[in-house]
């Protein structure tokens, strides 16, 4: 599982306070070129149809109900085009009722 496949949901779980968190797991470096931005964003788009077709809660129906947040955990730290995807993906998001956040896995 991993960003690069977006036929899957990396992981589903449900937090603290009883939100679906749909975690996306991004192992890839930061690029000039933006080709990881892309896939990055193909995968957002994954889970939303997820989401928006009810797959998602055939597959994990203790989501159903809750709050949505999608989660990215990236082990390298964004550039600064990555910077602005992630803070207009952030306000999409949340615009659209659910939730993003971004953890970085420092080494």
């Amino acid at each position: 599982m991993s960003i690069e496949n977006v036929s899957v949901i990396d992981v589903v779980s449900i937090d603290k306070n009883g939100d679906a968190v749909l975690t996306i797991a991004d192992h890839l470096e930061w690029d000039d070129e933006n080709t990881h931005l892309l896939k990055l964003q193909n995968k957002i788009n994954a889970y939303l149809d997820s989401i928006d077709n009810q797959s998602l809660y055939d597959s994990y129906p203790d989501a159903k109900g809750r709050k949505i947040i999608i989660n990215l955990v990236a082990k390298y730290w964004p550039n600064k085009d990555a910077e602005i995807f992630l803070q207009r993906t952030a306000d999409v998001l949340e615009s659209a009722g659910y939730s993003f956040e971004f953890k970085y896995l420092k080494k």
